[in-house]
């Protein structure tokens, strides 16, 4: 199995780990090779590597857990999201944790998160599983063999996905945990393969590192851009078209899913792959993730047949299966992953009700209220007649991994968009002409032109309407876009049916809010849906 790289000394003894064999930054080819020798993988017919991550396949938002110490104990906004961990009690679940992992077969890469070098951090992982550090391979950024020479990370991942904690004693919840530890800078995760906790566990972190020390703001989004030099930032949970709007043929991905802002008005991002959801993936559909899956990508969860071909309509698994490749797999890529000058900005959401406008226009204190809200929609199944839409609110388009209070972030981004002069637009992505149910999908084709006018600055002075309810700056012509379709009401049959399906959303947004109320100040509380 060596390599050049292999054959670095390393030793595991100043982390406890004792007596281990030690494979340090193993190819992709070479973990992908262990895997199957282990038998814990299957090879695909594109050349990917097909692993089943055990009992769990998506995180686990109650066994993520961050110490509670001098560091951490009046930043983080604890609660349901950010819970409290004793540090004793995390200093003995550690020293179990490397106990277990003594005289195993031990897989170690050492990486770094952050694409501007201003901010790059390091950061070593120690993997139970091969797969798993393949998966760290694609997902973090890969430092160069000199780089590798003097390298000394600044946090550690230490990955068990087979040690089971015992909450009697342990202080978890139940047997896995993804536990985060300021102090120390350490990531402990134990008793679940899901790959992804690996990789929240460093976000969730620099979503803390980055604004109390290094000014930045992270945020939970996609970014490319353009010829011009003109960055622009896509905000949207899971659904509302994130991925799909900001791989644009006219302009260069910087990533798809975590970057930071930083003070000198660049976009970095944190990761150096992609870790994409394929669930009903078809090359019309995805080209880019369609072809993204080959020799080097990890296939989590999916169901192949006897030749090796993923069924991608299969959940019988999970709905979320997944790939994780690196960034290279795809081909219109900026390089390093660091644009400038942003100058758009568009929070996309799904809006099953049918009321909120296709694009509108938002002013800094509605900016940062509709980014403290996180807006989608979930369409409910049809059991029983059921057809009502269940709004979903996420605060800052990612609350799962946002340590401070949302304001934090949300006063961070309203301050830099008005010195960067940020153009930040509402993007309904779901329907139109009625609710789910009645209405339509808004059309892919027309968001796309709404996207690239707002981009190449046509809607800058074409004439604006003020939503009733909403109080949103709707433009009334776009090119390539009907105008009927650009305000809402109007794709409506019934207008009183529209304006009492727009108020009762208007009140899901006002009920979300009330528990930010205490922290936002008067102009966020005026950009939200008029009294």
């Amino acid at each position: 199995m060596a390599n050049n790289q292999t054959t670095k000394t390393l030793s595991l003894t100043d982390y406890g780990i004792e007596n281990a064999t030690i494979h340090y930054q193993l190819s992709p080819e070479e973990l992908h090779k262990v895997t199957l020798e282990k038998q814990m993988g299957v090879e695909a017919d594109s050349g990917a590597l097909a692993v089943n991550t055990g009992k769990f396949t998506g995180r686990s938002p109650l066994d993520r857990f961050i110490v509670k110490d001098d560091v951490t104990a009046d930043k983080i906004w604890w609660g349901d999201i950010n819970i409290p961990f004793a540090s004793d009690k995390f200093d003995k679940l550690y020293d179990k944790v490397v106990a277990y992992l003594s005289g195993k077969e031990i897989f170690v890469r050492d990486s770094y998160a952050c694409a501007d070098p201003a901010y790059r951090t390091d950061i070593r992982v120690i993997n139970e599983y091969p797969w798993s550090n393949l998966f760290a391979h694609n997902m973090f950024l890969r430092p160069s063999e000199e780089e590798l020479a003097n390298f000394n990370e600044e946090w550690l991942i230490v990955n068990a996905p087979g040690f089971l904690a015992d909450p009697a004693v342990d202080g978890t919840r139940q047997s896995n945990f993804a536990i985060l530890n300021f102090t120390k800078k350490i990531a402990l995760i134990g008793g679940t393969g899901y790959t992804g906790e690996i990789k929240k566990g460093i976000f969730s972190a620099l979503n803390f590192i980055l604004p109390v020390y290094k000014n930045t703001l992270p945020m939970h989004c996609s970014a490319n851009v353009g010829e011009a030099n003109d960055t622009a930032i896509f905000f949207g949970l899971s659904g509302t078209g994130k991925t799909t709007l900001s791989a644009d043929p006219n302009r260069k991905l910087i990533g798809d899913d975590e970057h930071g802002w930083t003070a000198e008005n660049k976009v970095f991002n944190f990761e150096g792959g992609c870790y994409a959801k394929v669930i009903n993936l078809s090359a019309e559909k995805e080209p880019d993730i369609f072809n993204a899956i080959k020799p080097g990508a990890l296939l989590e969860n999916v169901i192949m047949n006897d030749k090796g071909t993923v069924d991608f309509d299969d959940v019988s698994i999970t709905q979320n299966t997944r790939v994780s490749y690196p960034i290279y797999h795809i081909n219109n890529i900026q390089q390093p992953s660091i644009g400038e000058n942003p100058k758009n900005i568009f929070f996309l959401t799904a809006d099953a009700f049918g009321v909120l406008p296709p694009i509108s226009k938002l002013t800094p204190g509605q900016a940062a209220y509709h980014f403290i809200s996180g807006y989608t929609a979930k369409v409910a199944g049809t059991e029983d007649g059921i057809d009502e839409p269940l709004p979903s609110f996420s605060a800052c388009f990612g609350a799962p991994f946002m340590p401070l209070h949302p304001t934090k972030y949300a006063e961070m981004l309203s301050r830099k968009m008005q010195e960067a002069g940020v153009n930040v637009w509402l993007v309904n992505t779901g329907w139109t002409g009625g609710p789910y149910g009645v209405g339509s999908r808004m059309s892919l084709k027309y968001t796309r032109a709404m996207i690239t006018a707002a981009l190449e600055g046509k809607l800058k002075d074409v004439e604006y309407i003020t939503h009733p309810i909403f109080n949103l700056a709707m433009p009334t012509t776009c090119p390539n876009v009907p105008a009927e379709v650009l305000n809402p009401k109007q794709t409506w049959k019934d207008a009183a049916a529209y304006d009492e399906k727009a108020t009762k959303l208007a009140e899901f947004f006002k009920q979300n809010f009330e528990k930010f109320e205490e922290y936002a100040n008067e102009e966020i509380m005026a950009g939200g849906p008029k009294s």
